[in-house]
C-alpha cells in the first residue's frame, strides 16, 4: 500500500473535518462540508486553498550571469524575456521534444541568476529530472532546487486581498501595488519570510503566498479568524474550470500540443529563439479548445465524452456544474472549424443531448460571461 504525501496543513484539515482524498499520492482536502458553499465564498468574499502539495523550485546560476535567463529560453515555449522587472510573472508550458506538455508552470523572475518556478504536485518529479536533463545537456551550471521546506496558501475572492492585510498587515506596503501576474519578498511577518504573489487560478483576485512549513498553520488559523474560508479540491476544481483554465492530465499532457488545449498564447513563435518542442509545433494542424455550456437536462458534461460536431468528432477534456451559471459546463477538443456560436452534441451515458459552443472562459471576477 503507498504512503500518501502529507502537505504541513494536513493536521489542520482533518482536525476541521475535511474529506481527503488521494490527490496524486497526496492526501488532500476535498472538501470541509458543503462544496458549493465553498465556492460561493471564493466568488463573493475570500476562500483559501492549501496549495503546498505543488512545488516550487528555484533555479539559481553563477552570482551575476544570465545562465538562469538562457536556460529558461530554451527549456519553455513562452519566452522569459518579457520577464524584466523583479518580481514579474509569466506562465508557460514545458514541453518534450514532440510538442507535447511536461507540464504547466508559473515562473517568476527576480534576478538574471535567479527565477523561481513553481510546478504541478503529480509532475513535480518528472519536471526536476527533465530541468536536470537539459541543465546538464547545455552545461548551464545551474543549482535546480526543490523548495519543500515551503508551504503554499492560495487565497482567492473579492475580499482576499483585505483580509490577507488583515493578518499580514507589514506586507500591505510590499503588495498592495502589484498588479496582477507579480509577486514580492516580505521578510517581517510573524510568519517568516514570505513570496506574496497576485496569479491565482479562479478567476478571483487574492494572493498565493509561500512561506516557511512550520508557519503555515499559524496563518492558516489567522486567515480564518479573519473570516477567510477554507475550501477544498472540489471547489478549486468548480472555479478554475469556470474561470477557462487548464488542469494538466486533464486539458493537456505529454501527448498533447499546447496548440491543442487553447494555449497558443503562451508559446513564442514569433521570435528566432529556440526552444525544446518549437519544432515539432504544428499551428496548421491545431484543433480548437472550446467552451460547451449544456442546453438540455438529463446529464453532466464529464471528461471523455464524445462531442459530435457538423465537421467531425472531438472530445470533453474536463466537465461539471457550474455553480455559478447553474448549469453543465466543460471544455472540449474539437476540429478547427467548429466556431463559437455552434450548436453540438455530447453523448452522455445513452443520450444526445445539445450544448452550446461558448468563448472562454465562463466566468470572470464574479460575473458570468457567457448565459
Amino acid at each position: 500500500m503507498t504512503t500518501l504525501k502529507h502537505t504541513p496543513l494536513n493536521s489542520v484539515h482533518r482536525a476541521a473535518g475535511a474529506r481527503m482524498v488521494d490527490f496524486g499520492g497526496w492526501d488532500m482536502p476535498v472538501n470541509y462540508g458543503s462544496q458549493i458553499e465553498e465556492h460561493k465564498a471564493v466568488r463573493t468574499d475570500a476562500g483559501m486553498f492549501d496549495v503546498s502539495h505543488m512545488c516550487v523550485v528555484d533555479v539559481t546560476g553563477p552570482a551575476g550571469s544570465d545562465a538562469a535567463r538562457r536556460f529558461l529560453r530554451y527549456a519553455v515555449a513562452n519566452n522569459v524575456d518579457k520577464l524584466a522587472t523583479p518580481g514579474k510573472a509569466l506562465y508557460s508550458c514545458m514541453l518534450n521534444p514532440h510538442g507535447g506538455v511536461v507540464d504547466d508552470l508559473i515562473i517568476y523572475f527576480f534576478r538574471d541568476d535567479f527565477f523561481r518556478i513553481v510546478v504541478n504536485a503529480a509532475t513535480a518529479d518528472k519536471d526536476l529530472e527533465w530541468l536536470g536533463e537539459l541543465n546538464a545537456e547545455g552545461e548551464f551550471g545551474l543549482t535546480i532546487s526543490p523548495r519543500r521546506e515551503l508551504a503554499l496558501i492560495a487565497v482567492q475572492g473579492p475580499n482576499a486581498r483585505a483580509k490577507v492585510w488583515q493578518v499580514l498587515p507589514s506586507a500591505r506596503a510590499a503588495t498592495e501595488g502589484l498588479k496582477p501576474f507579480n509577486a514580492a519578498t516580505v521578510a517581517d511577518t510573524p510568519f517568516g519570510e514570505t513570496m506574496i504573489a497576485r496569479t491565482g487560478y479562479t478567476g478571483e483576485d487574492g494572493f498565493e503566498i509561500a512561506l516557511p512549513a512550520e508557519h503555515a498553520a499559524a496563518l492558516w488559523n489567522a486567515l480564518a479568524g479573519a473570516g477567510v474560508r477554507p475550501a477544498g479540491l472540489g471547489a478549486r476544481d468548480t472555479l478554475r474550470l469556470e474561470a477557462g483554465m487548464n488542469l494538466y492530465g486533464q486539458d493537456m499532457d505529454d501527448a498533447v500540443s499546447p496548440l491543442d488545449a487553447g494555449l497558443a498564447w503562451t508559446v513564442d513563435l514569433v521570435s528566432a529563439r529556440d526552444f525544446v518542442g518549437k519544432t515539432a509545433l504544428r499551428p496548421d494542424a491545431a484543433k480548437a479548445f472550446v467552451g460547451l455550456v449544456l442546453r438540455e437536462s438529463g446529464g453532466v458534461l464529464r471528461a471523455h465524452q464524445k462531442v459530435v460536431t457538423a465537421h467531425g468528432d472531438g472530445e470533453i477534456t474536463s466537465g461539471t456544474f457550474s455553480p455559478t451559471l447553474e448549469r453543465s459546463i466543460a471544455f472540449a477538443r474539437v476540429p478547427a472549424a467548429v466556431s463559437v456560436g455552434d450548436t453540438v452534441e455530447v453523448l452522455i451515458r445513452d443520450k444526445a443531448l445539445s450544448a452550446s459552443v461558448v468563448k472562454l472562459p465562463f466566468v470572470r471576477n464574479g460575473k458570468a460571461l457567457v448565459s
